[in-house]
């Protein structure tokens, strides 16, 4: 077994042993502007004071820029293509079915969490919904579980008998901004009790799906974030703060979705269900988005010409990128074998639908905001500390952050 002393090396890159407890925060759907504007606006004191001191960077995210994708690139270190999660749903060839993407069989390489926690660290995971829960923590010994299904925990599948009698908060609702607060609490109350070497907390974009940056519900949120922070960096903690996805309003200027229904396009092409269209940011918790973003996948019928179709989806207004499985992996960093014939990604305001019929807007109770395409993927990279030796014009990406606050910081 690794000592203290010893660097751990994941995935190819090796990382220094914290040398005080780090705490590493996915902030879901977090536009750079939020955080900007909630400073500005005087709602994050702790930050505001925390910055000027510390790094403040921004980052690019993995596209598409959904949750499972991101949070498992930022706890590997690597993008998709190595550890194999692409999106929140996918098409599994194998066994000829759509399905969720949130098993850990689906994982194709190991991840920092686990790493340390083999080589001796005490080791925390506190994730908003649980479909993120079981990959987060595969493999890993130590404290993992979920905000939604905090009263349910067991110390021998989550390393923790009551994390509800813990945090001391009602159970929250999956649509409310009381879910990332109860992870925020979570991490302080782990933070005081058991003292993590490394804790890796992930929020819900619920209030960001809602809210633009800036506006008073949005403030009060980064205003509850920034509470935390502050008690977690009075506790002696290292904060590192990223996030999976950006946001983007996905309308018109009266406030309708603006919407791509690509499957009926491509039935009024082909003839009904020849072609699949696959949107990865499916997932069980479609209220606030509809289950539209910005980033599909076609399977195009035996004999289709891709090369004509890609050019024909590339002309559809609205559509900013449309690529061949090679070249969109390429660019995107994806495993090839689930990926379809063409990756598409549609512009900033605009979203990608399958069949309208197969879409409940009636859930939506603001104008959709969403996310998935490359306008989505910067992102902010913070650290309480600094950072001297990085250079200002290196590229970032957020997978970058645990190298970024291990490695880097002064």
């Amino acid at each position: 077994m690794a000592t203290r002393r010893d660097a751990v090396t994941v995935n190819g890159r090796s990382y220094a042993w914290p040398d005080r407890p780090l705490v590493v925060m996915c902030i879901d759907g977090c536009e750079p502007d939020y955080v900007r504007q909630a400073v500005a606006a005087g709602a994050m004191p702790y930050l505001a004071d925390a910055l000027p001191r510390g790094s403040e960077r921004l980052a690019d995210c993995v596209v598409p820029s959904f949750t499972n994708p991101n949070n498992l690139s930022i706890v590997t270190g690597v993008p998709p293509a190595v550890h194999g999660i692409c999106g929140n749903y996918f098409f599994d060839r194998d066994a000829g079915a759509e399905v969720m993407m949130n098993d850990p069989r689906y994982l194709r390489c190991g991840t920092i969490l686990a790493a340390f926690s083999d080589a001796g660290a005490r080791v925390a995971v506190v994730t908003a919904k649980d479909k993120l829960r079981a990959l987060l923590g595969h493999r890993m010994s130590g404290v993992c579980f979920s905000a939604e299904k905090a009263d349910r925990t067991t110390a021998a599948e989550h390393g923790i008998a009551d994390a509800l009698g813990l945090v001391g908060m009602a159970l929250p609702s999956v649509y409310s901004a009381e879910l990332s607060e109860f992870v925020f609490a979570a991490g302080v109350k782990l933070l005081e009790s058991m003292r993590p070497d490394i804790m890796y907390l992930s929020t819900t974009d619920y209030v960001q799906h809602k809210h633009a940056p800036g506006s008073a519900a949005a403030n009060e949120f980064y205003g509850m974030m920034d509470g935390y922070l502050a008690k977690l960096a009075a506790l002696g903690a290292t904060l590192a703060i990223t996030a999976d996805h950006g946001m983007n309003a996905k309308t018109d200027a009266a406030g309708l979705p603006r919407v791509i229904y690509l499957q009926d396009v491509l039935d009024g092409w082909f003839g009904a269900g020849r072609a699949r269209v696959i949107l990865p940011i499916t997932d069980p918790y479609v209220v606030h988005h509809g289950a539209l973003g910005s980033f599909a996948t076609v399977y195009l019928p035996d004999g289709a010409d891709a090369e004509r179709t890609r050019d024909r989806v590339a002309a559809l207004p609205g559509m900013e990128v449309v690529l061949g499985r090679e070249a969109g992996c390429r660019r995107f960093e994806l495993p090839p074998d689930r990926v379809g014939d063409l990756i598409a990604v549609s512009e900033r305001h605009v979203v990608i639908g399958t069949s309208e019929k197969r879409h409940d807007l009636s859930g939506l109770d603001a104008p959709l905001r969403s996310h998935g395409g490359i306008s989505e993927q910067r992102v902010p990279l913070l650290l309480s500390r600094p950072t001297p030796g990085l250079s200002a014009d290196q590229r970032l990406r957020n997978f970058d952050v645990f190298d970024v606050a291990l490695n880097h910081v002064a």
